[in-house]
């Protein structure tokens, strides 16, 4: 498996969570485990929702 780029940080990993955004549904968010340990936002590039 090749991994996906974070929606937080950018970075390449293999240690993910995958998920629909929470309000437009229409766009993937991936986000790594550190992003997630450290609360760091992400933006949906459809609807532009920002989340923790």
């Amino acid at each position: 498996m090749p991994g996906k780029v974070c929606s937080s940080c950018g970075k390449l990993t293999d240690k993910y969570v995958e998920f629909k955004c929470p309000n437009c549904a229409k766009s993937d968010i991936v986000r790594c485990y550190h992003s997630r340990e450290t609360f760091m936002h992400y933006k949906c590039s459809v609807c532009e929702f920002e989340g923790p």
